[in-house]
């Protein structure tokens, strides 16, 4: 397997099957400026879509359940089809994208996932919107699986720093508005609306698209469809297992969807260990400073999704602030992301993201420790910059890990390393989300203080881990 070579007057090869009529990038300068800059508007405005509808149906789960006239119990599936159909899938498409071009599975996602926007803004009953969701899950796998695959074709090997954080910052931002953006949207139209929005910012996404993103040549390795379904299998049973740890499922069951998942990943690893390109890319991860990336990256986006499901439940129930106290004084964490992500993306580029991630993760350790240890009676100040540290730390981390872990892959593995980017960052979200759920469940009273210490310790745990790199020779000029 060898990265297709391309003339630098950005002819299209022979046989290239992202299609005749995209950009084709020279391997080292990426795409020329003009184009570069539409290809990277696209892929943001992709991730966006797919990063935002991960959060936004939280805010209308209680609106809907009452709409179709479904419990709130069962209108959870609204979020859960949505967050599994992205999760089994991710390396799948990853793989495929590896296989037949980057560029046909992110606008294929793309349309898939615009189609199924349509499909959920005009579902008139709980059923049909989950299996809208479902697809329109599988559709937002395709964007999210292969949109820093992209970036790496897109820009220059030396400038691979700004491509990602400007990557790392959309998704980043998209994940903490969420619910604010569906706020604004229910404040002045019916839930559905939070669905028909996606349709024309998506045709329009799909229609530069066409134009605007580059192609690359795959490599012929067969597609491993049998490990695809056992991937599917285990990545499923483990969030049914984690999912019921923290609300309460029996023990039993939870014993038993963990041992399945254990057994059939058993033999999924196996499986990878044999093929010249695994769809689980346990080639990437004998790489130590790719493997100490996604080690980061779970540990990470676990503290801050720890962070973001308890912070609320401490402003309001804790402290007695109202909804749009909490939303406003939550605000300088992604804010400040959005100044911190492309300053630590272009330091990257020159700077040890070893010592980057290990500061950044440093800074937000601190920040949850100080948040956790507000008095009965903070003043908002005192609030707003314990949050902006976080978003400060949390911003200087992301970037330099995802540019480490795309350029410790070989160029022709970047799917599987786009991938698992995507995959970690799913894992430490959804162990997130279940560990406050556990701890809510066994103390109420302290729940809020108890997760932000817990999300603390994973970012501590997640600073020494990057730091760790440091003493690797690993170097992303190898990429």
């Amino acid at each position: 397997m060898h990265a297709p070579a391309s003339g630098k007057n950005g002819s299209i090869p022979a046989g290239a099957p992202s299609g005749a009529h995209s950009p084709t990038p020279d391997t080292e300068l990426g795409l020329p400026p003009p184009q570069r800059y539409w290809a990277i508007v696209v892929v943001a405005l992709g991730i966006t879509l797919a990063v935002l509808d991960s959060a936004i149906a939280n805010v209308a789960l209680p609106t809907i359940a009452r709409d179709l006239h479904a419990s709130a119990a069962a209108s959870i599936w609204v979020v859960n089809a949505y967050q599994l159909a992205i999760t089994i899938s991710l390396l799948p498409l990853a793989s495929l994208g590896d296989r037949i071009g980057y560029r046909r599975v992110y606008l294929g996602g793309l349309i898939l996932f615009t189609v199924a926007s349509l499909g959920c803004s005009l579902s008139t009953s709980l059923t049909t919107l989950a299996i809208a969701r479902v697809i329109q899950g599988f559709g937002a796998a395709g964007i999210m699986s292969v949109n820093t695959a992209l970036v790496r074709t897109i820009y220059p090997r030396a400038h691979l720093g700004r491509g990602v954080a400007i990557n790392a910052m959309v998704v980043a931002v998209s994940s903490a508005v969420g619910p604010t953006v569906a706020s604004g949207v229910l404040a002045i139209a019916p839930w559905p609306w939070l669905f028909a929005i996606n349709v024309p910012i998506g045709i329009a996404a799909v229609v530069s698209g066409l134009k605007a993103l580059p192609g690359n040549a795959g490599h012929k390795a067969p597609y491993d469809y049998l490990s695809a379904v056992m991937n599917a299998l285990v990545f499923g049973l483990l969030i049914f297992a984690v999912d019921g740890l923290g609300h309460g499922e029996t023990w039993g069951y939870v014993a038993l969807e963990l041992l399945s998942a254990v057994a059939i990943g058993y033999f999924f690893v196996r499986r990878q260990l044999t093929q010249p390109a695994p769809l689980l890319p346990v080639d990437l991860l004998r790489i130590p400073v790719f493997a100490l990336s996604i080690g980061t990256s779970v540990c990470s986006f676990a503290a801050q999704m720890l962070a973001f499901v308890s912070l609320p439940f401490m402003l309001q129930d804790t402290l007695g602030l109202s909804q749009v106290q909490t939303g406003l004084l939550m605000t300088p964490w992604p804010l400040v992301i959005v100044v911190a992500a492309p300053l630590s993306g272009v330091l990257s580029d020159r700077l040890s993201a070893g010592w980057l991630g290990g500061i950044g993760l440093l800074a937000l350790t601190a920040g949850l420790l100080l948040l956790a240890t507000l008095g009965a009676h903070p003043e908002p100040l005192q609030i707003a910059w314990r949050m902006a540290l976080c978003g400060a730390g949390f911003g200087i981390f992301q970037s330099p890990n995802n540019r480490t872990m795309l350029a410790a892959a070989p160029r022709e593995r970047s799917g599987g390393a786009s991938g698992m980017l995507g995959t970690a960052r799913l894992t430490g979200q959804t162990l997130g989300a279940a560990l406050v759920a556990l701890i809510f469940g066994i103390a109420p009273q302290h729940g809020p203080t108890i997760a932000l210490y817990v999300a603390a310790g994973f970012a501590a745990v997640a600073s020494v881990v990057s730091t760790m790199r440091v003493m690797q020779h690993a170097s992303p000029a190898a990429a």
